[in-house]
């Protein structure tokens, strides 16, 4: 990436930045207006207040042990585009640019954990993003099989979902309906690129034929080289399946953290609500929660997630809109947390600026261990 290039996107990323603020701005306005005429705050600060603190304590551990399962996951990414790092390097990359998420608008975070690839293993950054775009299309999958499963068994056990029962304007089928969607475009769009992934058409010679100016070429050459970094994992089976399996782990211990202090608030395991209903319709809230904070609406998804995982606890068992929406704060405060400390402790160790995702150059690290591999990515 060029200086001038680094400053075109850094002036996309400031404009993004505007209606990002703009937009959790209204969510949190509108969202607070909704909350003081429709929930009794005593009674949410109540359940917080009286949450039980080992299963707390348990849902800080589950979500702990989700982190080094990320890097691993991450380095199963990069080791089929023939990059090898350790799991620990990873788990900091991904540390730092999921805290720049949380704290910078329009996913800067991504270009952070580029950034560090290329400046500390020598990845380039072509393979960077592809590598992102693989995960978060496999974290998509995960959730959406998750939450599938989910309401498969909720419908099974004779369960339905009330539409009457909502947090403010938000109905829990309107939740679960938007989720669907996104869900299902996430599917299509997985599959369609695995479909391409796996064909033995190659699309570089003909794109780069259709191009004659410099700046469209060295924009062709870099999408190339993205697709062929993105082909190397889709044309492998075992590499889909052991990042599949990964990302479905990853998930289910998130699901985990959130079924924990859903139990704490709502009077243990086996309290107001059964266990395996209590798992199903938590899987089910964390699934469509994060889906509903794929939509670029607020920052780090704050409103989004809350709003969707309340009307689906509140719309699929008898716990009071309190206690749901106590529920949903906590998870998801606790998981921002657990986000920030180690972002800030992995730019600490790495020397991460605020502007280090739009610089556009890095150093290779020649000691350390990186092990790149000389086979390259397919043509593509």
């Amino acid at each position: 990436m060029t200086d001038r290039g680094g400053r075109r996107w850094t002036a996309g990323l400031r404009s993004r930045d505007r209606l990002t603020a703009i937009g959790t701005l209204l969510v949190l306005v509108v969202g607070a207006a909704i909350l003081v005429r429709t929930v009794d705050a005593g009674a949410v600060i109540g359940a917080v207040t009286g949450a039980d603190p080992a299963l707390l304590g348990a849902a800080l551990v589950a979500y702990l042990v989700s982190w080094p399962l990320r890097g691993r996951r991450y380095g199963d990414v990069l080791a089929a585009m023939g990059h090898r790092c350790r799991t620990g390097f990873l788990t900091a990359t991904v540390f730092a640019s999921q805290t720049a998420n949380l704290v910078i608008p329009a996913r800067a975070g991504d270009g952070v954990r580029a950034y560090l690839l290329n400046k500390h293993r020598d990845v380039s950054y072509p393979t960077g993003v592809a590598s992102l775009a693989v995960e978060r299309a496999f974290d998509l999958v995960a959730i959406a099989a998750l939450g599938g499963t989910a309401l498969a068994l909720l419908l099974l056990d004779g369960r339905s979902i009330e539409s009457t029962a909502s947090v403010g304007s938000l109905a829990p089928t309107t939740a679960v309906t938007a989720a669907a969607v996104i869900a299902g475009g996430a599917a299509l769009l997985s599959a369609a690129t695995v479909a391409v992934a796996r064909s033995e058409r190659r699309f570089g010679p003909a794109l780069r034929e259709r191009v004659a100016r410099p700046r469209v070429e060295r924009a062709v050459a870099a999408a190339v080289r993205f697709g062929a970094s993105v082909r190397v994992v889709a044309a492998d089976p075992r590499s889909l399946t052991t990042v599949f399996l990964w990302s479905v782990t990853v998930w289910a211990l998130d699901v985990l953290t959130a079924v924990l202090v859903l139990a704490a608030l709502a009077g243990g395991i086996g309290g107001l609500v059964q266990p395996s209903t209590l798992l199903i319709v938590g899987t089910l809230a964390v699934s469509v929660g994060n889906l509903a904070k794929v939509l670029p609406l607020s920052q780090g998804g704050i409103g989004l997630y809350e709003a969707a995982f309340t009307g689906l606890v509140v719309g699929t068992t008898a716990l009071p809109v309190e206690t749901a929406l106590a529920a949903a704060i906590v998870d998801h405060a606790l998981k921002n947390a657990v986000t920030l400390a180690g972002g800030g402790a992995a730019a600490l160790a790495y020397n991460v600026s605020p502007s280090a995702g739009s610089e556009g150059t890095g150093r290779p690290n020649a000691a350390g261990d990186s092990e790149s591999s000389n086979a390259g990515p397919p043509s593509f």
